[in-house]
């Protein structure tokens, strides 16, 4: 927050929002001096108020500041972004023209002090006041008028503060310092094991929120960053993160009062957030990590979600199939457990049965690989290359379950949890300590979710385990003169801090060419978030993907995810482009075959 880290990641509205806030950091010891000189005008800060060296700073941050509003009202009336839309920009203006006066008033008062003589510093150290001082009219009267002013300007301001969006002024210290320090994809489970009365099935009213997204809600500061990197939004969907928070605080502060007395209170869906919205979110994380204050709206999407989906039975009619095969059969695609290792048949590899010696490497598969035929291509080429580098591994077979993420993303996080404890029963009774995995939503669930419920492994993507095989020389390569982009999957990049890997995988077989939207700001697929089983309105984004690849001119777009694979390979066929979808473990066991 102090180096303004996250807003810097866009220079010029992050240099101007730093200039104004490190100016009221430097400038704060003079809001003090004005308010003690309105009663007692010869009065100062001991020492500090005589220094020469800290009223140049002020004055040096004065000009900061002005500047800093000068660029914030060009970007807003002149640049005029769509990031704004829906923002309060009215309150906007009226902020700013507050800030302004507030340096204005404070240079007006300097200048009059130094005309009157009265300053207690060398007046040569205020460059900027001095020179104003000498267009200062009935010096000690002015000194008075500006003097009485700034006061009045800052209270004003902090009047003002609680019923406008500056009020995360006061809450986004707290919000950034509680923000969590775990990686991106872990969401908070929910309890079952406590009385019914204590019970949280979600986000219904806002006596349902917990107390830091209560924290998110007032943080806003409708900067519409996250609304700017949304690819719902992007692609036409009704779906700002922004509006979702700020319907939310709009719905704390008008039934605020009903909560506190106990009151009857609406529902958020249908109210402060239209239930499309929640509906819409991919659960990307772009938002999360665009924005300057530490809001989490997955967890307020999710808890939305998880509402609806175990209190009110209420959902997207096409994901029920989905959900009731996860929890019928343990996989979204509804097809016999029996039939998880059929993909290996023929490859000779190990199947770890009841009482076996686990592995040094537990070769997580997932549905997507066991079931769809698009993405069985990334198990088999991953299974050759462990077998080629001499790695001892083994899967699991038909004890191997839905990890629970589709379930748990959809908002039902009963069967999440279910599936949860028997999987970690399952890899802990085998012993396994070491896991691979080719579906990002499997690592992260087995990563980052399930230490949660008792099971504490190394999990390894199977891009970071194939760069280490390749670094040790156990697997080699001749890289070809093919261009190849990357597609970074959201659920690798951003919630599992997995870029370099697959770079290096794409690197030792072709010629890399990167897309504007990448590692950390990647732009996704659209089957987060259980979309892969949901009907999707507007431009789909898997297309908006598929031709900002193609803009690249490479000839192939290499992905490391199945769920990946089968949306970019839909979009491809569906706009007709010249484009190989292919996963980065096969791209490198064609190199190793050639």
């Amino acid at each position: 927050m102090l180096g303004q880290k996250k807003l810097f990641q866009r220079l010029l509205p992050g240099l101007m929002h730093a200039l104004i806030f490190w100016g009221f950091l430097v400038l704060f010891p003079t809001i003090v001096m004005a308010m003690v000189a309105a009663v007692n005008r010869d009065w100062s800060i001991p020492w500090l108020g005589a220094q020469g060296w800290f009223m140049a700073l002020v004055d040096l941050f004065v000009l900061a500041v002005l500047t800093g509003v000068v660029l914030a009202v060009w970007i807003r009336k002149v640049v005029r972004p769509r990031r704004f839309d829906g923002s309060h920009l009215g309150e906007a203006d009226v902020i700013l023209g507050m800030i302004a006066l507030v340096v204005l008033t404070l240079l007006g008062w300097h200048a009059s002090r130094i005309a009157a003589g009265l300053n207690e510093w060398p007046a040569r150290a205020s460059f900027l006041s001095n020179w104003v001082s000498g267009a200062v009219p009935a010096p000690r009267v002015s000194e008075r008028i500006f003097d009485w002013a700034h006061v009045c300007v800052i209270l004003s301001f902090l009047v003002y503060l609680p019923y406008s969006k500056h009020l995360h002024i006061a809450t986004a210290a707290i919000n950034v310092f509680f923000s969590r320090t775990r990686r991106a994809g872990r969401l908070e489970p929910l309890r079952f094991d406590v009385p019914e009365e204590e019970m949280r099935l979600g986000v219904n009213t806002i006596g349902d929120l917990t107390w830091k997204e209560m924290v998110d809600s007032f943080s806003c500061t409708e900067c519409g960053r996250c609304q700017d990197v949304c690819p719902a939004y992007a692609t036409g969907k009704l779906l700002s993160p922004k509006l979702v928070i700020m319907g939310i605080r709009d719905q704390v502060f008008a039934e605020g009062p009903g909560l506190l007395a106990g009151g009857e209170l609406s529902p958020i869906v249908g109210n402060g957030v239209p239930e499309e919205m929640v509906w819409d979110c991919v659960t990307c994380g772009a938002c999360v990590h665009e924005c300057p204050v530490s809001i989490e709206h997955i967890d307020h999407i999710v808890d939305l979600r998880r509402d609806l989906v175990m209190m009110q039975s209420s959902f997207p009619q096409e994901s029920e199939s989905m959900l009731r095969d996860v929890e019928r059969v343990g996989n979204p695609w509804g097809k016999p457990q029996g039939d998880r290792a059929s993909w290996a048949e023929g490859l000779g590899v190990r199947v770890l049965e009841e009482g076996d010696e686990p592995p040094d490497v537990l070769y997580w598969v997932g549905c997507a690989a066991a079931y769809d035929e698009r993405a069985r291509k990334a198990a088999e080429s991953t299974a050759k290359l462990l077998q080629k580098a001499g790695v001892d591994f083994a899967i699991l077979g038909a004890r191997e379950a839905c990890t629970g993420d589709p379930a748990r993303r959809m908002g039902n996080e009963y069967v999440f949890q279910s599936y949860a404890e028997q999987n970690v029963a399952t890899l802990n009774e085998a012993r396994v300590t070491r896991i691979v995995a080719s579906c990002p939503h499997c690592l992260n669930s087995l990563g980052t979710e399930y230490p949660d419920f008792g099971g504490r492994y190394e999990v390894l993507h199977h891009t970071q385990l194939l760069a280490e095989l390749l670094r040790e020389g156990k697997l080699e390569t001749t890289a070809g003169e093919h261009e190849i982009t990357y597609h970074d999957s959201c659920y690798l990049a951003r919630h599992n801090d997995v870029r370099d890997e697959p770079r290096e995988l794409v690197a030792a077989v072709g010629r890399p060419v990167e897309m504007p939207r990448n590692r950390k700001r990647t732009f996704c697929c659209g089957a987060g978030g259980a979309h892969m089983w949901m009907e999707e309105r507007g431009t789909p984004i898997n297309e908006e993907r598929v031709r900002e690849a193609a803009d690249t001119g490479a000839e192939t777009l290499a992905v490391a995810c199945p769920f990946c694979t089968v949306m970019l390979d839909d979009g491809v066929r569906s706009m007709g482009k010249q484009l190989r979808v292919v996963d980065v473990s096969t791209l490198l066991v064609e190199s190793l075959e050639d």
